[in-house]
């Protein structure tokens, strides 16, 4: 408690700083889940997506970013634990900030697109180990996180599989392509409506007040999908045939139509992504904000402050524009050639890998779900379209990521417990 008492500041002023350091490393990594498929595909031009994020990744992570926020997040160690001690938390989470702020930047630096979530997991794993011992940790939940690397890929590459399966099917094979993109593609501009607020609603706005019910979730998301329908067929009709000496099938005029629909996935993605990761970054820091203003008193939640969320979205928007391009590189042209009616398949799997994970409770990755998809796409191409030398190095940082998280955290808490403790 005194400890607490007296370097209250400090720990609160390092916090923010390790925050935003964390929020950077979401934003240079973690956005290309909402961006990096409709650069890749050529639908919206690399400052089109920055600036799209930045008002809507930040726009998320205001509005919906969470007034209570899990301190301990995933229930990976249980607070009670700790009530003894609290400044052990304290350097516990100051540790996990920064442990996965340098993990993130390591990763955003050489372009591997990493789970933000499993990040911070390692880090707090590794704090536990260190501070608590291995027989504090849930190994269960981290079990299942685990488990998530294998099965959010799988799902989301299936459903990605089957929709651009569909599309070729009913679009390209026709005899007249454009006529049947006029015809299907309002069906599909319902799909994205429907599952991306089906993902804002069922994992971004709970924290804004709004807390729905599944049901009412699902009847909200089929009027949006309706709306959006009936928007994208407004923008639809503005599509003209070109004609084109080189295009005898007129696919280039398809893909215009299916640029429209990409517009409306990355500005709802990128929504839904700020809503949701930004607690990543500010859930540990709330945790230290809390434990110095109470004077030691450790709860299972903590509220978030307004301004916390603030510094966590500036953080993200920041980290988009100087270092995203890097790992949106990686996800749009890395792993196989997208063009806007792949990327659209590959967006509508991630989503609805999301939506399915939310209903049921499994904790997944965004940046596992949207490369599995993005595979699971090129693969209804054919092996010959994936990059497998991109996909074995992402599939590496992958298995590093826990680990390299949970050996930082514990250098960094052992660092901090010298300094203050």
């Amino acid at each position: 408690m005194l400890i607490i008492a007296q370097h209250g500041e400090i720990f609160i002023i390092l916090a923010c700083l390790f925050g935003f350091f964390m929020a950077w490393g979401v934003g240079a990594n973690d956005v290309a889940n909402a961006m990096g498929t409709s650069v890749g595909s050529k639908a919206i031009t690399i400052k089109q997506a920055i600036l799209i994020a930045v008002i809507f990744e930040f726009l998320g992570a205001w509005l919906a970013g969470g007034e209570v926020t899990n301190t301990i997040r995933k229930g990976i160690i249980d607070p009670e634990l700790l009530q003894g001690d609290p400044q052990l938390l304290v350097y516990g989470m100051l540790a996990a900030l920064l442990a996965a702020g340098t993990w993130l930047l390591v990763a955003s630096m050489k372009g591997w697109p990493v789970s933000t979530t499993h990040s911070i997991v390692g880090a707090i794993v590794g704090f536990a180990v260190a501070g608590l011992g291995p027989a504090t940790v849930d190994w269960g939940a981290v079990g299942k996180i685990a488990a998530s690397w294998v099965v959010s890929p799988l799902l989301a590459g299936t459903i990605g599989f089957v929709l651009f399966k569909s599309v070729h099917h009913l679009i390209f094979e026709d005899a007249n392509p454009f006529s049947a993109a006029k015809r299907y593609v309002p069906g599909y501009v319902f799909l994205v409506g429907f599952i991306v607020s089906m993902v804002t609603l069922t994992k971004g706005l709970s924290h804004v007040g709004l807390d729905l019910t599944f049901n009412q979730s699902l009847l909200l998301s089929i009027l949006l999908g309706l709306v959006i329908m009936f928007v994208g067929l407004i923008m639809q009709r503005r599509i003209k045939f070109e004609h084109n000496t080189n295009d005898h099938f007129g696919y280039a005029n398809v893909e215009r139509v299916f640029g429209v629909l990409m517009i409306f996935t990355a500005c709802a993605m990128a929504f839904a992504h700020g809503s949701n990761d930004v607690a990543n970054a500010v859930g540990p820091l709330a945790a230290v904000i809390s434990v110095v203003q109470t004077g030691g008193e450790i709860g299972g939640s903590a509220l978030v402050p307004w301004w916390v969320l603030v510094l966590g979205g500036g953080g993200i928007v920041v980290g988009l524009v100087t270092y995203g391009h890097k790992v949106i590189a990686t996800v749009g042209t890395g792993i196989t050639e997208l063009t806007p009616s792949r990327g659209f398949a590959a967006t509508l799997a991630a989503a609805t890998t999301v939506v399915l994970a939310s209903g049921t409770g499994l904790p997944i990755s965004t940046t596992h779900t949207l490369v599995g998809a993005i595979l699971g796409v090129g693969l209804a191409r054919g092996m010959t379209a994936l990059n497998l030398r991109v996909i074995g190095t992402i599939a590496a940082s992958w298995l590093i990521t826990l680990p390299a998280g949970a050996g930082l955290a514990i250098l960094f808490f052992f660092m901090f417990k010298g300094m203050f403790g």
